[in-house]
Parts: structure tokens; C-alpha cells; sequence
């Protein structure tokens, strides 16, 4: 494990799936966590409640996405929080998936949606934080395989492209702080957003069968790349991609 004692990290979309294990995995390392979440208090009180069990310190911080005023309301909440403690790691986890949007299908309604929270909101809520990070920080930015291979789910797929863009961008324009800025790339993985890997009774056999290692993606899988990036072992790599899926679609099942 990294030591990250002293430093405190802000997890976006934290109360549940890869956000939950990247906030538990931070804190095992020795960072004081800010778990924020948009709706679900019960959610968010479990990941706080997980990590103080083990020692670790957090504090949880509510403020919804992509509606107006959002980045205001969280970094209002935020100083509320943790008074004027910079932050020195920013993991932009939250987003949202629909999984029955194609192009033939989608709204502009839905596509917006999906835009102000995987995008906008990433976007304002780094630059309002680049006041705070310390120099030396690190940004990371949850990112999906889906940008090198294709899904129905054009929109999500577009949007965390643009992620993947912004990451690059940013890196170039923060080295001279010495920020770090990487996007960790998941592949499949077995959380909220794909509930049908446990309703569909081919879904595991047809993930394995098109990865490398032979299973599911496990949040804390994805939580383990991201506290690497997020330590000092990291410290020269910045505005890359980082697929972390096992060795999904390497080549045609044998």
C-alpha cells in the first residue's frame, strides 16, 4: 500500500460501486476522504461508516450534478466540511449510464443529462478545484473502456471521450505544478450500472470468455490502479489512459 497520511482526497459519486472502493482504498492508505454523493444519504453513511470501522477518516458531502449551481453547492458544503484544508487528490468518479439509449432512441433531454454530469460538471468542478489542489497533486479522472470499443450507448461512450481528452489537455497545462493527471480506463465490472450481469444467466460466461484473466471486473480492481496513481510510485506518469479490465477484448475467444 501507498502511504497518502497527511493528504486529503475528494472521490466524487462515492456511496457506491467504484467510487465506494476507491474511497475505502484511499483511506487504507492513510488519506482523510470526502465522500461526496448526490442523493442517497443511507448509501454515502455506509461508505463513511466502512471506512472509520478500519481506522481510516472521512466525511461525507452531498451536492447533486448537473442541475444548476451544483459546483457552488458543493464547494460551498465543502468548506462547510473541511474548513480551508487544501485538497491534494481529486478522483472524478460520479457519472451516469443509461443502458437503454442508442442513437436511435435518445433524447435530447437524456443526452443532455448525460453530458452535465459525465462532462460539465467534471469540467467546472476541476477548475474550481484547481484553486485548492496543492501543487504535486494528483487528478484522476473515471473513464470507460467503451471509448476504444463499441457500445449501443453512444452518448455515455462520447461523453467519457471527452473525458479522456480532458485529461490529456489538463496534464499538459498543470505539469508545471507537478499535477498529476491520468484517467483510469475500467472494463467490465461488476457494479450498480451493469445490474445485468447477475439477471442475465449468460452474462459472466460471455465477459469471461472475451477477457484475458477470465472474470468480472471487481470495483476494488479498478480502486487499486486509481490509489497507484494517486501515490508518489506514480509521480511521473500524467496524461494518460490506464485500462484497467483484465485484458478485455485482447483478441477473438480462443
Amino acid at each position: 500500500m501507498a502511504d497518502l497520511t497527511g493528504k486529503t482526497a475528494l472521490v466524487t459519486g462515492a456511496s457506491r460501486g467504484i467510487g465506494r472502493a476507491i474511497a475505502q482504498r484511499l483511506a487504507a492508505d492513510g488519506a482523510r476522504v470526502v465522500v461526496h454523493y448526490g442523493r442517497n444519504d443511507a448509501a454515502a453513511e455506509e461508505t463513511v461508516a466502512a471506512i472509520e470501522q478500519k481506522g481510516g477518516r472521512a466525511v461525507r458531502l452531498r451536492a447533486e450534478l448537473g442541475v444548476p449551481g451544483d459546483v457552488d453547492r458543493l464547494f460551498a458544503e465543502l468548506s462547510r466540511t473541511i474548513g480551508d484544508c487544501p485538497i491534494d487528490i481529486l478522483v472524478n468518479n460520479a457519472a451516469v449510464f443509461s443502458a437503454e439509449e442508442s442513437v436511435e432512441t435518445i433524447g435530447r433531454e437524456e443526452f443532455e443529462r448525460i453530458f452535465a454530469i459525465n462532462v460539465t460538471a467534471l469540467f467546472f468542478l476541476t477548475q474550481r478545484a484547481l484553486s485548492v489542489l496543492t501543487d504535486g497533486g494528483r487528478i484522476i479522472n473515471v473513464s470507460t473502456g467503451a471509448t476504444w470499443f463499441a457500445i449501443p450507448q453512444v452518448a455515455y461512450a462520447m461523453s467519457k471521450g471527452a473525458v479522456d481528452v480532458f485529461s490529456r489537455s489538463l496534464a499538459k497545462t498543470l505539469g508545471p505544478r507537478g499535477i498529476t493527471v491520468n484517467s483510469v480506463s475500467p472494463g467490465i465490472s461488476d457494479t450498480d450500472m451493469n445490474p445485468w450481469i447477475h439477471t442475465d444467466p449468460e452474462a459472466v460466461a460471455g465477459i469471461t470468455a472475451i477477457t484475458a484473466l477470465g472474470r468480472v471486473g471487481r470495483p476494488a480492481d479498478i480502486a487499486d490502479a486509481v490509489a497507484f496513481l494517486a501515490s508518489d510510485d506514480a509521480r511521473w506518469i500524467t496524461g494518460q489512459v490506464l485500462d484497467v479490465n483484465g485484458g478485455l477484448l485482447l483478441g477473438p475467444p480462443d
